[in-house]
């Protein structure tokens, strides 16, 4: 007896050492995202020598840059890898109101893992129509978000006074005048300022700037793929707890948890993915995961603001894209689930879809194909070409 107990007390060590060890690897990654994110504004900066809306020229009109963002994170799949290679590109100098509609994009690009993981049901048919719903849910709302929001940020400019007036809350004339982002962009300045030595100060400002950029987005792939990896072996046992408990107690109850479990893992596309299975099944309706999928868009926003806190060139901007990213997502919640007409919208496009698709499993595809890569890019080429 006494010698099992012993076995057992090793185990429990051997685990609690190895988490330990992996938290420490979680700390590192996001010391290393962070540092990346000042390499991208550094490298930008340099690159563009001050020429930073001419580069960004084609992505004027809101709808290209809208398209930018959709393509780019349904490639990369994470948009927390996309909104933190954007907050290190207006650090850099790039326009915030040209990054705005990036941002919106990204939350449309984001919504396609989960769609294709409900395509492991389709051989169900009802399961498949249950599981495609859940899945298609997140991206109907998402674009009744744009919908609604780019109209009113390219007449108002809503979003970035928004986003201006959180981040003058931490910054103050372009320097960051909480002790705690000091501290973080002092602890970041060694390996910032040492990845700009290496590169610009050997092959110059453009080619030096170029590379360091792309140096920065490899590292921000590195860090966020490793940190997710991590948060799932550590937390996705939590965050499956936590969703059903949280699921079926209310719509409030539904979206903070959402919210916490998409930070705890680091990803939407992970939060969103979980609930997918749980409709395929039956185990749960469409109305009850609903307001879990919002919170997964509200949690997300932590990376960029969490990348924005220690940025190489302009402070304020960077924490304003990163706000506005919080804002836009906030609001999309506020507006959409809280005016009851447009409340259950997104449900009833994804119910229709998901009985369509479970009829003709071909509508999924052409769904997927058409939303996610052929609309935007005919959209890129039109406005390219007026």
């Amino acid at each position: 007896m006494t010698y099992s107990n012993e076995n057992i007390s090793v185990e429990d060590d051997a685990k609690n050492g190895g988490s330990v060890l992996q938290w420490v690897a979680v700390a590192a990654l996001v010391y290393l995202l962070i540092c990346a994110v000042g390499m991208i504004g550094g490298g930008f900066k340099a690159a563009a020598g001050g020429q930073a809306k001419e580069l960004f020229a084609f992505a004027t009109n809101p709808f290209a840059g809208l398209v930018v963002g959709t393509v780019a994170t349904a490639l990369i799949q994470s948009s927390s890898t996309v909104t933190s290679i954007i907050v290190g590109l207006v650090a850099g100098g790039l326009p915030v109101e040209v990054a705005v509609p990036m941002v919106m994009g990204a939350n449309i690009g984001t919504s396609i893992t989960n769609t294709i993981v409900s395509l492991g049901h389709v051989r169900a048919k009802d399961e498949f129509r249950r599981a495609f719903a859940a899945a298609t849910v997140h991206d109907f709302f998402n674009l009744m978000s744009v919908v609604i929001f780019l109209p009113l940020e390219m007449a108002f400019g809503l979003l970035q006074k928004t986003g201006s007036a959180l981040a003058g809350l931490f910054v103050g004339s372009g320097e960051a005048s909480m002790s705690g982002l000091n501290f973080v962009k002092a602890a970041t300045a060694p390996v910032v300022d040492a990845s700009k030595h290496m590169f610009i100060g050997n092959f110059g400002d453009v080619t030096g700037g170029v590379f360091l950029i792309l140096f920065g987005i490899a590292l921000i792939f590195l860090a966020i793929a490793y940190v997710g990896k991590l948060l799932k072996q550590l937390m996705v046992g939590r965050a499956k707890q936590i969703m059903h408990t949280a699921i079926g107690r209310g719509p409030v109850s539904g979206i903070m948890s959402g919210t916490v479990v998409t930070v705890l893992v680091q990803s939407s596309s992970t939060t969103t993915s979980l609930m997918v299975p749980l409709a395929g099944s039956g185990s749960f309706g469409l109305r009850q995961i609903y307001p879990f999928t919002l919170g997964a868009n509200i949690g997300t926003c932590i990376t960029a603001l969490l990348a924005a806190t220690a940025v190489s060139g302009n402070a304020n901007a960077a924490l304003q894209i990163a706000f506005i990213h919080l804002a836009y997502n906030v609001l999309g919640v506020l507006v959409i689930y809280g005016l009851p007409f447009l409340r259950f919208l997104p449900v009833r496009a994804a119910e229709w879809l998901g009985a369509t698709a479970a009829e003709n499993k071909l509508a999924a595809l052409a769904y997927i194909l058409g939303v996610f890569f052929i609309i935007p890019g005919l959209a890129l080429g039109l406005t390219a070409m007026l």
